[in-house]
């Protein structure tokens, strides 16, 4: 009987801690705007033409992204943890902390490759590829935050 009990303790404990671990990750993509993520390394992945970028996992998702010139490429923090978005170097994004659930946005003005990094965890990279078009409607260079957590005072 000892036994028994035993199993059904740990078992409870493993469906607990199951859904704690992987219960919440997978709430968490249902309520994601249409940006796709892979289980691969942020680094690993190839340019993709969006101009959305996931924080999440300690990493930027896509790692790289192509986009015309006069884009806002916008950044949301789905970690659980505080990030920036920072230039490498020059003009470019320059986020506060972004909180979980807040987002950052920047417009590119100027063509050609600009790489950031995450201030807190400089092991973070991205890349933003911005291509010269003529339907594009270049407007000033500007950033913005925007907090979709309510419950954060930031």
């Amino acid at each position: 009987m000892r036994n028994a009990i035993i199993a059904i303790a740990v078992i409870a404990i493993l469906a607990v801690g199951g859904w704690a671990i992987f219960g919440r990750s997978t709430d968490n993509t249902n309520n994601s705007s249409k940006t796709s993520s892979t289980n691969s390394p942020a680094q690993n992945q190839s340019p993709a033409s969006t101009n959305a970028v996931t924080i999440q996992n300690f990493a930027f998702s896509p790692a790289s992204i192509t986009v015309k010139k006069g884009t806002m490429v916008t950044w949301t923090n789905k970690d659980s943890t505080a990030h920036t978005v920072t230039a490498d170097s020059g003009n470019g994004p320059a986020s506060q902390p972004l909180q979980p659930g807040q987002s950052y946005s920047f417009t590119y003005n100027q063509t050609g490759t600009f790489t950031y990094h995450c201030s807190i965890h400089p092991e973070m990279h991205g890349t933003v590829v911005v291509t010269d078009t003529t339907s594009a409607t270049p407007s000033s260079n500007n950033s913005t935050t925007t907090n979709s957590n309510p419950s954060s005072p930031y």
